[in-house]
């Protein structure tokens, strides 16, 4: 297996190629500092995994994930992150990555997640099975109807900390409107504040985390 690694951490990418060239099937052909570059190099390489660390310059490693999964499909993607949070799960899964790994689990899972997408599998730990399992069952709960196209853009904009004026003035409408819209959304959300707006925009994919 070919593999490319990119992390803004030249001790940690120094970790991950040690590890992943104990295997005897398993070969580092690059490796990238920042987001641009790892999509670069996965390009340019067309490995069969790219481990991209969720948070790096230039393009973040779901940005850079994005672009990869569309420019060479063929290249799955693992997302490498310190972030233990149900947000970056959803959205690397989103932008097109196998799985999710923790670094502070790296030594025990990272293998395993290797394999995984060798089979042609994704590799979620137990605990990020819980979490997309409680995420569908509580969308599924709170989610009695569809949002209208006009309410999604409210609820993007006030995930983007735009007051009502603002999104009036965005949008063409009345204060009146938007604040009916974005009260519309909420109550079919079954939500009660902006923090919660916040969460469901991300998961939605209308804004990044």
């Amino acid at each position: 297996m070919r593999v490319v690694i990119a992390d803004d951490h030249g001790i940690v990418r120094s970790g991950l190629r040690m590890l992943l060239e104990s295997e005897p099937d398993v070969e580092v052909v690059g490796e990238a500092s920042d987001g641009a570059a790892a999509r670069d190099v996965a390009i340019r390489e067309r490995p069969d995994l790219a481990i991209l660390d969720v948070k790096m310059p230039k393009l973040t490693g779901l940005q850079a994930t994005r672009e990869i999964r569309e420019q060479v499909p063929s290249v799955s993607v693992l997302i490498l992150s310190m972030y233990d949070d149900e947000r970056y799960l959803f959205e690397a899964l989103k932008a097109g990555a196998s799985g999710y790994v923790l670094k502070a689990q790296a030594d025990t899972d990272l293998l395993d997640a290797v394999r995984a997408v060798e089979r042609g599998e994704p590799f979620l730990t137990p605990e990020a099975q819980r979490a997309l399992i409680k995420d569908v069952l509580g969308e599924g709960a709170h989610r009695t109807d569809e949002l209208t196209p006009r309410e999604e853009e409210v609820v993007k904009l006030v995930a983007e900390a735009h007051t009502n004026r603002e999104i009036a003035e965005i949008l063409h409408l009345s204060e009146k409107t938007v604040e009916n819209h974005r009260s519309n959304a909420m109550r079919k959300l079954g939500m009660r504040d902006r923090v919660e707006l916040v969460r469901y925009a991300i998961r939605r994919g209308l804004i990044d985390p």
